[in-house]
């Protein structure tokens, strides 16, 4: 079953995203983060349920402009059934809806399940910029 994301889903994600292979966590994803990126970005995130278990997300956004993805995860054992494409999907029309039509998300270099995916349904991978980051 597909449905929003909501903040009481959290543990369960949680869970699931430490045990993703190429999906990298940081303080930024720390409950209360998450708690406030949703409510800033309503209709946007998803997860999906399956045996009474979340087994897929996709964590999304805008600033405005232009759409994000983060955190698009689906538990191993539940590959190949179109969970991603499905979470991918309900994301990028919420984005349409709001009026953004360009949607970019961050894969690590080394993620070769992550890149190889991507590029499988045709989003572009871009160069010629770095990624710089700071705390404030």
């Amino acid at each position: 079953m597909l449905r929003e994301m909501t903040i009481n889903d959290y543990d369960q994600m949680l869970a699931l995203w430490n045990a993703i292979e190429g999906l990298a966590l940081s303080a930024a994803d720390s409950k209360p983060n998450i708690a406030m990126y949703l409510e800033r970005n309503p209709g946007l995130s998803y997860v999906f349920e399956a045996d009474g278990l979340i087994v897929g997300t996709v964590l999304c956004g805008h600033d405005g402009r232009r759409g994000f993805i983060y955190h698009a995860a689906v538990n191993p054992a539940y590959r190949n059934q179109r969970i991603a494409q499905q979470l991918i999907s309900k994301s990028l029309q919420g984005l349409r809806e709001a009026g953004i039509d360009k949607c970019h998300l961050f894969v690590l270099d080394d993620n070769e399940i992550g890149q190889a995916f991507w590029s499988r349904r045709g989003w572009e991978k871009r160069s010629g910029f770095a990624v710089y980051s700071t705390d404030v």
